[in-house]
């Protein structure tokens, strides 16, 4: 069976305990989750929860219907066609070539969002494909720390 990466959003009340439900779901099935996003939906009472995972339509389709039977669960849906990003802040030392690091950034639609006496902090916001490559690419030029957003999502 083919192990597709797959991404999915809930929307849920926003309440205690949700998300701890919903990940003992996945994780009382054995089923991965690669990255989780939670934000509550502006003006509402809602929160959208973002899940990328891997695993085949079968599988998919048992995590869909056993996600619709939470009780905080208003909607689920699998991704079809979508406009998916991540973020990712990376700590540098200043001793890096500043000019090389701009050209890289540009590249990626990157940018220093904060400098001080001996490190930079750049931010980069882009497709989950294109972010792992700025980070295997900002490699050389010996990152202090990395931290990596999980994607966030929107059917076109």
């Amino acid at each position: 069976m083919e192990q597709a990466r797959r991404v999915i959003s809930v929307i849920v009340l926003n309440e205690a305990s949700v998300l701890s439900r919903i990940s003992g779901l996945f994780s009382g099935r054995g089923y991965n989750i690669e990255s989780l996003t939670v934000a509550p939906i502006p003006e509402s009472k809602y929160s959208r929860i973002t899940i990328v995972t891997a695993g085949s339509v079968k599988v998919m389709e048992q995590i869909t219907k056993q996600l619709h039977k939470l009780i905080p669960v208003l909607k689920v849906y699998e991704h079809a066609n979508l406009v998916e990003n991540e973020m990712a802040m990376v700590k540098l030392p200043l001793s890096e070539s500043l000019g090389d690091v701009e050209a890289l950034l540009h590249a990626y639609h990157g940018r220093i969002v904060d400098v001080s006496a001996d490190t930079m902090v750049v931010m980069i916001t882009d497709e989950p494909i294109r972010v792992s490559h700025f980070l295997e690419a900002i490699k050389r030029f010996h990152p202090k720390e990395i931290v990596r957003s999980g994607s966030v999502a929107l059917e076109r």
